[in-house]
């Protein structure tokens, strides 16, 4: 398989679409392509369509590529409501709908993984397919023992606490911070630009992003993966970035493949965010798994 540099990655000029009373940012690039479906892509928590800015570039010469910043994060608006994977389902199932106008293939990395799996399971009609990059989400397991939930649950109860919650949020979003966190979950370091940083950075300075943050420890836990991999008809990419930190990507693949036997899979030399570290390998394949499912994705 040929893989191409990545093209110049200048920033592409974004809009607003208006959802349920609230901005919400996307990104538009290339053309619409006969018998081939739109792409559409769902960055991950802290995250923005800034962080799809060399896939963009790449994608967008055999595709039309869609990036939205979901409710809450990026340039979008950030209300004080509950945040969960069913709130990002309906908004990406409703843009998908009212503005792309055709089922897209989502490809979501982390959260938007999370989310973009919520709209192919319960949402079929928009998904013409998905790709799940170091995708988030639980799998139903066996309950933990008590010792072990205890920890987890102390954590949690001071974390719903909003003077504990405000003042992590106000460590983590430190330039610095972000510097170090980017660098445990990247293998490749010198991905870990200035430009990342403050493209991270930028968003938690808007009104309400606290209250967006704070919201993660009070959200309900969603629909596990299993479940929805179970209700899920579509083809389905999952790449792993074997060097995240964060998860164990083989054995967490292993479970992908346990309830959806037919998806098709690869594993990279990247950490947690293989689209932004390794962008050529994963345009490529993005690229030339899509072409192959292209007649099966209506």
């Amino acid at each position: 398989m040929q893989i191409a540099p990545v093209a110049s990655t200048a920033p592409i000029p974004g809009t607003y679409w208006q959802w349920q009373g609230h901005s919400i940012y996307y990104v538009k690039a290339g053309a619409k392509q006969a018998g081939r479906p739109s792409l559409l892509l769902v960055h991950g928590f802290g995250a923005s369509t800034d962080h799809w800015r060399k896939n963009l570039a790449e994608l967008q010469r055999d595709f039309e590529v869609w990036a939205i910043d979901l409710l809450g994060f990026g340039r979008s608006a950030k209300p004080n409501l509950q945040y969960s994977g069913n709130l990002w389902c309906d908004q990406l199932h409703d843009f998908i709908t009212e503005v792309i106008g055709q089922p897209a293939v989502l490809a979501g990395n982390s959260l938007g993984g999370y989310a973009s799996l919520c709209v192919a399971a319960q949402r079929p009609a928009s998904a013409a397919g998905i790709v799940l990059l170091n995708s988030a989400g639980p799998f139903t397991d066996t309950q933990p023992t008590q010792k072990q939930n205890l920890l987890p649950t102390l954590i949690r109860s001071i974390l719903l606490q909003p003077w504990a919650s405000y003042l992590l949020f106000q460590y983590v979003r430190q330039r610095s911070t972000i510097r170090k966190t980017l660098q445990k979950v990247y293998l490749d370091r010198s991905a870990v630009t200035d430009r990342l940083v403050e493209e991270i950075y930028r968003p938690s300075c808007d009104k309400g992003a606290a209250q967006v943050f704070a919201s993660v420890f009070k959200t309900p836990e969603g629909e596990k993966v299993d479940a929805l991999l179970k209700q899920m008809t579509c083809p389905l990419l999952t790449i792993w970035g074997e060097g995240d930190p964060w998860i164990k990507a083989r054995e967490r693949g292993a479970k992908f493949r346990q309830y959806y036997p037919s998806l098709t899979e690869y594993y990279l030399q990247a950490g947690h965010c293989p689209h932004d570290e390794v962008p050529e390998q994963v345009n490529a394949l993005i690229r030339s798994w899509v072409l192959a499912n292209s007649s099966i994705m209506k």
